[in-house]
């Protein structure tokens, strides 16, 4: 029995993919709410309460999804992951790099749950910089889900990609155009990442996965990369 036999044969496959990309778009769906209706870009006809409410749903839907996600990850026997996989990064056997982007974004959604949860003990401030992890998540997300997953080279599974990455941009630069006066680093930032990522995405995607050989490649660039970091 060949790889893609066994895969089709396997619904722990299918329910490991289904999860992930479903945290994804929710993921998605919630730094895109984040961005695009902080500041002087939150809409007048809804309150922030509702806002906030659906922007806190949001998120535990993505946690929900992405412990979908990690559950049977573990239990497919095809890639032999244990559940120490999934709060400690680059420890897999299996395409560590890549898995251990998707441990650090997941790492990051629990600090900003578990803080979020201590709120008024941290106070304002702290808490709001522990929660700009979660954009920090996000691309981390996005990298992991086309380096790890089978099914990247996909005509559907890349304009997902595509449509997330397109919406969070739009995000960002409706929020900039929305900003006031002042800020100037943070903007300037911001502008920059949204110029910067979805080159970095294009240019992993057809350098890639998308490439013949990617699964070998994955698990041998994974191996070398770090090696050169330890």
């Amino acid at each position: 029995m060949n790889t893609a036999t066994a895969l089709a044969a396997n619904p722990l496959w299918y329910a490991t993919r289904a999860g992930g990309t479903v945290a994804l778009l929710l993921l998605t769906a919630t730094v895109v709410l984040g961005i695009a209706v902080g500041g002087k870009g939150a809409p007048r006809r809804i309150g922030r309460f509702e806002v906030g409410l659906l922007h806190r749903n949001l998120a535990v839907l993505t946690l929900a999804f992405l412990a979908l996600h990690i559950a049977t990850a573990v239990l497919d026997p095809f890639v032999h992951l244990d559940w120490a996989a999934a709060v400690a990064p680059f420890g897999a056997s299996y395409r560590p790099l890549w898995l251990g982007l998707g441990t650090v974004a997941f790492d990051l959604l629990l600090a900003v749950l578990a803080t979020s949860a201590l709120r008024l003990r941290l106070g304002r401030g702290r808490w709001k910089a522990v929660h700009w992890l979660a954009y920090a998540a996000w691309p981390l997300a996005l990298f992991h889900a086309a380096g790890t997953g089978s099914d990247t080279r996909l005509p559907l599974q890349l304009w997902l990609y595509a449509g997330c990455l397109a919406t969070v941009v739009v995000a960002v630069w409706w929020r900039l155009y929305r900003a006031g006066p002042g800020r100037t680093v943070p903007r300037l930032t911001a502008a920059l990442a949204a110029a910067v990522v979805p080159v970095l995405v294009a240019a992993f995607l057809a350098t890639g996965p998308l490439q013949p050989g990617w699964s070998h490649r994955a698990a041998a660039l994974s191996l070398t990369a770090l090696g050169g970091i330890r």
